[in-house]
């Protein structure tokens, strides 16, 4: 069992007590694949969803190189996430290496960027796959059946928080919903590269910085992000924030 029992509690507890109270979808869903990653002590995890055509796009990730490595795959339409979503069952591929056959272009990139085992569960609601819970390991192995448990757990919370239960029966708002999730992780995007820009800062950084200013403001992380991109606020306002925290 990779997760502490009391860290395991604390994480959904958390989670369920953000739903309760209200969320950002983009927020909350890059917290969970860092919980992910900690809890189930892979190296990272990433989240891809289907827009309304069936095309997967990068969600959420925990990491910078898990970011380019589920881009990689979405090019290349080969890898344990894409069988996983077309077949609606997990994937798990303890030793990469031994597929190279099987995914030729996502296993060298895989490799590559030191993921030598991936673990790819569905995100399923009722009997839809909405996108997969991508798992990627920096050592050989399997997950045992209390992580896999887990990791299920945990994938089935981003699905429920990304389809509100009052819209489960109607497509057309499903399909709205999850586009608007999309939408939003290409305003954060944008806005990520635009602090990122003004404050010298890599991308993980700037994610820090506009998510401090977001909870210190009682902010939607994508409405803040959406008022920098259309310069409603200012990149340098929230820099501004971060440095006075730092000062204080």
């Amino acid at each position: 069992m990779a997760g502490d029992i009391d860290d395991v509690i604390a994480t959904f507890v958390g989670l369920a007590s953000r739903l309760a109270r209200g969320y950002d979808v983009v927020d909350l869903l890059d917290t969970l694949t860092a919980d992910c990653a900690r809890l189930l002590d892979v190296g990272s995890a990433g989240l891809l969803l289907a827009d309304g055509l069936g095309e997967l796009h990068v969600l959420a990730a925990s990491s910078p190189d898990t970011r380019i490595l589920e881009l990689y795959q979405l090019q290349a339409r080969q890898g344990p996430c894409i069988e996983c979503f077309r077949t609606g069952a997990a994937v798990s591929v303890p030793d990469l290496a031994a597929e190279a056959e099987r995914w030729p272009v996502f296993t060298e990139s895989a490799l590559a960027g030191g993921f030598v085992s991936v673990h790819a569960l569905p995100m399923r609601l009722i009997d839809r796959t909405l996108g997969t819970l991508g798992l990627f390991g920096s050592t050989v192995g399997s997950l045992n059946d209390y992580d896999l448990t887990l990791g299920q757990a945990l994938a089935d919370v981003a699905s429920a928080a990304l389809v509100q239960q009052t819209v489960l029966d109607d497509r057309a708002a499903v399909v709205a919903q999850l586009q608007g999730a999309l939408n939003s992780r290409i305003v954060v995007e944008q806005a990520k590269g635009i602090v990122a820009q003004r404050g010298d800062l890599d991308m993980v950084e700037a994610y820090h910085v506009l998510r401090r200013y977001a909870r210190d403001n009682n902010l939607r992380f994508s409405d803040l992000a959406r008022a920098v991109t259309t310069r409603e606020l200012s990149a340098q306002t929230v820099l501004d924030h971060t440095e006075k925290r730092r000062r204080s």
